[in-house]
């Protein structure tokens, strides 16, 4: 089995959810908010 690599790896659904409410709660300090952003970037697109 191939090993993956870091372009192929993607951020659950629950993960992707949980980040995007902290980018969008103003309390949020801007290191989660950095971490956040980083694992929205690696979640898939929704499909239409």
């Amino acid at each position: 089995m191939p090993k993956k690599t870091s372009s192929q790896k993607t951020t659950s659904k629950s993960v992707a959810s949980v980040a995007s409410k902290i980018l969008r709660d103003g309390r949020s300090s801007s290191s989660s908010k950095k971490v956040a952003g980083s694992a929205l970037a690696q979640a898939r697109a929704k499909r239409k």
